[in-house]
């Protein structure tokens, strides 16, 4: 039996502890500090790189990593890095189960279509160029991971979970030293390019007087808490308990479709478990097809789901995500690549900006900023920096741009799911992957614009 008093026991919580000091102290400063508070950098990211620096000043003092002394069990990375896992998968499938009360036409429809389209299409295109920018890079650096470019619009366009899980998988299937950290580190760099291209966007539309700003702290949130058809608040369970029971029993599920397919599919064991977030998202769905299910026969009198709350849960899961990635880089892996990743990290800012610059000015002319800036933002970062800009122009909501952004994973998975297979085919066959890429990204920009292809053509 396990001591209560060992690391073991204490070392997660610990660590989780940690975590959560690093936030408060973040939002601390975020709330104290201007100069932070009009950077837009989301706490999260503020509180990893907190800790990140933190953790460099330990080593330098005492050459032990700060986060495998005695306190964290010596296993802190692997913590962090198992945070980072199961913290991405549970916060996709609490956004999953928010429900879709929106009323859609066939102008909204095509909207978020169009919004899916150019999620997976920004993919691509950071795609090309990353992977363009490692190759070439294989010229100067001997023994340089051709196909670590294929990281950019995992670390930009999806996020510090998706990074380190494709990170991981070239590091422990192909030998790329380093993979993990490489990964975290370029969505790092993605959220400080969502900071700095948004402050610079919004400082020259005010300049030029073409927004109002939305000052945050003089509304409340916005949202509905909760509908008369629900389960109470507080009953003989408390309605958050039952959403966070519903986000566990679907990660049961997604876990059991995992085993299953890691047991028919032993050869591709990393990949499936690393579409932890996907299979997720599938579960999710599932189980609130069964929860419909049991309301029409009335075997269920109330709603279980409730918006506000999932939407609170899903946050927590992200904020913990970003933070826990961050903190899980291990500079000293990285320094062969540092000039590689500043490239990377500079050329994914540009293309991601002049791309959903242009989409935005010719799909959506009705709200060109509020897309652009929610765009911008999720690609760049997560769904809650694209929130966080777009708050700044528009912070009750009133155009759809916060819909399109909840909406278009769907359009985004059917596109993006052969991308992401795909990245696990580019080490040893980067050339092409790159042409693949290019030619997705082409047949995609033809379904995106085809109103304007097809359209002028009918007109002549």
């Amino acid at each position: 039996m396990e001591a209560f008093w060992g690391s073991d026991v204490w070392g997660l919580l610990t660590l989780f502890a940690v975590l959560m000091i690093s936030l408060l102290v973040a939002n601390a400063l975020k709330r104290s500090v201007r100069l932070l508070k009009v950077s837009l950098i989301p706490t999260s990211v503020l509180a990893g790189a907190i800790l990140l620096f933190f953790a460099g000043i330990w080593d330098a003092c005492f050459k032990t990593p700060f986060f495998e002394t005695a306190v964290f069990g010596g296993r802190g990375y692997a913590y962090l890095e198992t945070i980072t896992y199961h913290a991405l998968a549970l916060g996709f499938i609490a956004s999953t189960f928010k429900g879709g009360k929106t009323k859609m036409t066939k102008k909204r429809t095509g909207e978020i279509f169009n919004t899916g389209v150019t999620t997976v299409a920004t993919y691509l295109l950071q795609g090309v160029f990353g992977l363009g920018i490692t190759m070439l890079a294989c010229f100067l650096l001997s023994d340089f991971f051709a196909a670590a470019g294929v990281l950019l619009p995992f670390g930009y366009g999806q996020g510090t979970g998706q990074a380190m899980n494709y990170g991981g998988i070239y590091e422990h299937d192909y030998g790329f030293v380093g993979g993990k950290s490489f990964g975290l580190t370029i969505a790092a760099l993605g959220f400080l390019s969502a900071s700095l291209g948004g402050v610079i966007h919004l400082n020259i539309l005010r300049h030029k007087k073409k927004i109002a700003v939305f000052d945050e702290d003089a509304t409340g949130c916005g949202e509905t808490v909760e509908s008369q058809d629900e389960i109470p608040m507080q009953g003989s369970i408390d309605k958050l308990t039952v959403q966070v029971a519903l986000v566990s029993v679907s990660y049961l599920v997604t876990y059991l479709i995992m085993f299953l397919l890691g047991e028919l599919l032993p050869g591709m064991k990393a990949t499936v478990y690393g579409f932890n977030f996907l299979l997720g998202v599938l579960a999710a769905v599932l189980v609130k097809a069964v929860l419909r299910l049991f309301k029409r026969m009335g075997t269920m009198k109330k709603e279980h789901i409730n918006d506000f709350l999932m939407t609170r849960v899903s946050n927590v899961c992200f904020d913990i995500m970003v933070v826990a990635g961050i903190a899980a880089i291990r500079l000293g892996l990285l320094d062969r690549y540092w000039g590689v990743i500043a490239i990377l990290g500079v050329v994914g800012l540009v293309v991601t900006y002049i791309y959903n610059r242009i989409v935005a000015k010719v799909l959506f002319p009705e709200y060109v900023e509020e897309q652009f800036l929610m765009m911008y933002g999720m690609l760049t970062g997560t769904a809650s920096t694209g929130t966080i800009l777009l708050r700044e122009i528009d912070g009750e909501f009133k155009t759809p741009a916060a819909d399109n952004m909840v909406y278009q994973n769907f359009p985004a998975i059917a596109f993006g799911f052969p991308m992401m297979f795909l990245a696990t085919f580019a080490p040893g066959n980067e050339l092409l992957t790159l042409i693949i890429f290019a030619l997705f990204f082409a047949v995609l920009n033809i379904i995106l614009f085809r109103s304007k292809i097809f359209g002028k053509r009918n007109k002549k």
